[in-house]
C-alpha cells in the first residue's frame, strides 16, 4: 500500500507560498520544489482554497495565504487534504477462527484510536509558523556550515 504524501506536500506548498511570496508563483514553480506535477499542485491548491487556507484567482498565477501562518494548524491542513479519514486502518479480512485473526481488530482499534487522538492533538498545536520558522533555522545552519 502506498502512503499518501498529500499532507506533507500541502505543508510544503503553504511554506513555499510564504517564503517566496515576493516571487511570481505558478503551479509549475511550486511543483518544481515539491518535485511533482503542476496538476497535483493545482489539485492541492483547490483543496486548500476550499478550506479557506489560501486564495487564488482563476486564470492568474499568484496564490496567497488566506490567513497568517500562526493561524493555520497542521490539523486544518490534514483535514483539508485528507478529510477525516483515520491515520491507521485495521485489516478487516482476518480469519475469525484464529485466536489472533478473530481478536486483532477489537484489540488494535482502541490503540489506534488513542494514537489518532494524540496525533490530532499534536497537529492542532503545531502551526505553519512553527514549520516555516524551523525551515529557516535549518537553512541558516546549512548556510553557516557551507561557509566553514
Amino acid at each position: 500500500m502506498r502512503v499518501s504524501t498529500r499532507f506533507s506536500d500541502s505543508i510544503h506548498l503553504l511554506a513555499f507560498l510564504n517564503i517566496y511570496a515576493d516571487q511570481h508563483l505558478t503551479s509549475d514553480l511550486i511543483a518544481s520544489s515539491i518535485e511533482t506535477s503542476p496538476v497535483v499542485v493545482r489539485r492541492l491548491m483547490g483543496k486548500l482554497r476550499q478550506a479557506g487556507l489560501i486564495t487564488t484567482t482563476p486564470g492568474s498565477a499568484q496564490p496567497a495565504l488566506a490567513k497568517p501562518l500562526a493561524q493555520i494548524s497542521l490539523l486544518q491542513i490534514f483535514y483539508a487534504v485528507e478529510g477525516d479519514k483515520p491515520l491507521f486502518a485495521v485489516d478487516p479480512k482476518t480469519n475469525p477462527e484464529c485466536i489472533v485473526g478473530g481478536n486483532i481488530q477489537t484489540v488494535l482499534q482502541q490503540y489506534y484510536q488513542d494514537a489518532q487522538t494524540a496525533a490530532e492533538a499534536r497537529l492542532a498545536r503545531t502551526s505553519m509558523q512553527d514549520i516555516v520558522d524551523n525551515i529557516l533555522v535549518e537553512q541558516a545552519k546549512k548556510e553557516a556550515l557551507s561557509h566553514n
